[in-house]
C-alpha cells in the first residue's frame, strides 16, 4: 500500500533581468507609499481625522457615511455638554462667590473699625 508521490518542478530558466523604467519605479514607490489603495485611499483617513477634529458635529462619522452613529453621538453629547456647562458655571460662580465674600469681609471690617 505504499504510494509514491512524485513532484515535478518546471525547468529553471535563467533569470532574465527586467529593465526597470523610471515610470515603473515611480509607480511602484507610489504603490508602496499609499499601501496599494491609491491616493484617495491613503488620504481618506487623514481627511476623516481632520473633519473629526471639528467639535460637536461628528463630521468624521458623517464623512464615513455612518450618519446614524454621528446623530446618536450628537444626542449623547447633550448631557455631557450640560455637565461641562454646569462645571464651568460652577467654576465661574465659585470665583465670583469668593470675590463677593472677600468684598463683604472687607466691608464688615471697615464698619467695625
Amino acid at each position: 500500500m505504499e504510494e509514491e508521490l512524485v513532484v515535478v518542478l518546471g525547468q529553471d530558466e535563467p533569470a532574465t533581468r527586467q529593465r526597470l523604467s523610471p515610470g515603473r519605479l515611480v509607480r511602484e514607490i507610489w504603490r508602496e507609499i499609499t499601501f496599494g489603495v491609491g491616493t484617495w485611499g491613503a488620504l481618506r483617513p487623514l481627511i476623516t481625522a481632520l473633519l473629526a477634529l471639528v467639535p460637536f458635529l461628528f463630521l468624521g462619522q458623517h464623512f464615513n457615511r455612518e450618519h446614524r452613529r454621528g446623530i446618536e453621538w450628537g444626542f449623547l453629547q447633550i448631557p455631557l455638554a450640560f455637565t461641562i456647562v454646569l462645571w464651568v458655571g460652577l467654576y465661574v460662580w465659585s470665583i465670583f462667590d469668593a470675590w463677593r465674600d472677600a468684598v463683604a469681609f472687607m466691608a464688615n471690617r471697615q464698619v467695625q473699625s
